[in-house]
């Protein structure tokens, strides 16, 4: 029989958390952020049943109560990845070139055998593997053009207790036979996997037609008549990506104003879209996106190995567009969030717009959550969500040690809130611009350990 009892626990440790957007400046907006030196998480089946001080929620604790111990450490909300595809994990840093040619040199070969369930199995299972390791809770997923590849993810996720997005790939043209489905063969799979996955446990389901050129008008009218009639859904694709692709696109819709025209026309720009890259949009395209609610995912380790560009992020923000943060493996080159922080820094620096921790790990965490419509599930660690937290260990590689040790020379010990908040900041930068998946100590979900550094064993839900 199943244990009736709730399950609770405690995690003890240093905690930062975002409660709203940080601004673009050096200091954190005015009640932007939450730190807390010595903080307690009470977990109660799977979720947060308070947090602040230890010291205050201490006396309120059951006795015998589990209380697992991260001083030393940083506990803050699991990272969120807006756009990757599980997919191409094995094509990770494939010789790149350009962004179509990577299409049809790699990826289309590789989704290819996604056709056998055994395989679609153990890459999902692989991949999730690699994302747990990275801190990575929630990520929206673009599988293949074959259901079966859907079912291994969701499965693979649901065993695990995980909140994930994900879609079957709808591709009717312009791409090998054995990866292209047909108007009612994509509207029957899609109906099918809503029916079988579409809100159960913590899973939701994105259509996910792969961009323009590879979908006629009468399977993206076809797609946006499903989001009409199930605005609860998530829609995922790519825009603008690429001089070359843009060039197609116009060449395939000759009556449209502009690419994300063609997205308009079919309805399937609103709150719950994503559109991957947007780097090259002029201020009117990303007014018109910022007016339907939607946001763009911003993936700077795959713009920049694909030569794609560099996205104006502060042209984003004047217009009011939402900007996520998105590995975008397989032409992103590390699915771990410290990868994508450091590649969006560099972007930034060359267009004079440099990256803040607080603005870096803000949109891994909050930011993310509020761009796909999920911050009242996850993102800021508040009573009632649910417990997704990673931990990371600023001591993890000895050059991290080494930096992390002179910035605490400088820590404000807790007296004084503007020099507290100044180290800490700087210790946010160490670790955006020096860390990888070794700083990733534990990353818990859904109230459940799922990945212990230096563990043999990932634990599953």
């Amino acid at each position: 029989m199943t244990d009736p009892r709730p399950t609770m626990r405690v995690l003890r440790g240093p905690l930062v958390r975002f409660l709203d957007d940080p601004g673009e400046d050096d200091r954190p907006a005015p009640g932007s952020l939450s730190y807390l030196r010595d903080g307690a998480l009470w977990l109660e089946n799977g979720r947060i049943r308070a947090v602040g001080h230890y010291h205050e929620l201490a006396p309120h604790l059951p006795d015998g109560i589990e209380v697992v111990d991260y001083t030393g450490k940083l506990m803050m909300p699991g990272f969120i990845d807006s756009h990757v595809h599980y997919v191409q994990l094995d094509i990770l840093a494939s010789y790149g070139r350009q962004l179509l040619d990577w299409l049809n040199d790699y990826t289309f070969p590789e989704e290819c055998r996604f056709a056998e369930r055994a395989h679609s199995e153990a890459v999902a299972e692989a991949f999730l593997d690699e994302q747990l390791r990275v801190g990575t809770t929630t990520a929206q997923v673009f599988c293949s053009s074959h259901p079966q590849s859907v079912d291994a993810f969701f499965a693979a996720a649901r065993r695990r207790g995980l909140r994930m997005l994900a879609g079957k790939v709808l591709m009717d043209r312009n791409a090998p036979a054995a990866l292209t489905d047909s108007v009612a063969s994509g509207v029957a799979d899609s109906e099918r996997l809503i029916a079988d996955w579409h809100g159960k446990d913590r899973l939701g389901y994105s259509l996910t037609p792969r961009f323009a050129p590879t979908s006629s008008p009468a399977q993206l009218d076809a797609t946006g008549a499903i989001l009409r009639t199930a605005p609860d859904l998530h829609l995922q694709t790519h825009l603008a990506e690429n001089p070359g692709e843009i060039a197609w696109v116009a060449e395939l819709f000759p009556n449209a104003k502009d690419y994300l025209a063609v997205y308009e026309r079919f309805g399937l720009v609103g709150p719950t879209s994503t559109f991957a890259h947007g780097v090259h949009l002029d201020q009117a395209m990303r007014e018109r996106l910022a007016g339907a609610g939607a946001n763009i995912a911003f993936c700077p380790t795959s713009n920049l190995f694909l030569g794609s560009g560099l996205l104006d992020r502060h042209a984003c923000r004047e217009a009011g567009l939402a900007t996520s943060l998105a590995s975008d493996v397989g032409a992103g080159t590390d699915l771990s969030g410290f990868a994508t922080l450091k590649a969006a820094y560099q972007v930034g620096q060359l267009l004079g717009q440099p990256l803040t921790a607080w603005q870096g790990f803000y949109r891994l965490t909050l930011g993310n959550a509020r761009a796909l419509r999920l911050d009242h599930h996850i993102g800021s660690l508040e009573a009632g969500q649910e417990a997704d937290i990673v931990v990371l260990d600023p001591g993890a590689t000895p050059l991290l040690a080494r930096r992390t040790a002179r910035i605490s020379k400088d820590d404000g010990n807790g007296k004084d809130e503007h020099a507290d908040q100044a180290t800490l900041g700087e210790r946010l930068f160490a670790l955006m611009m020096l860390g990888d998946d070794r700083c990733v100590f534990a990353t818990w979900a859904g109230g459940d350990c799922v990945h212990q550094r230096d563990s043999s064993m990932t634990h599953n839900a």
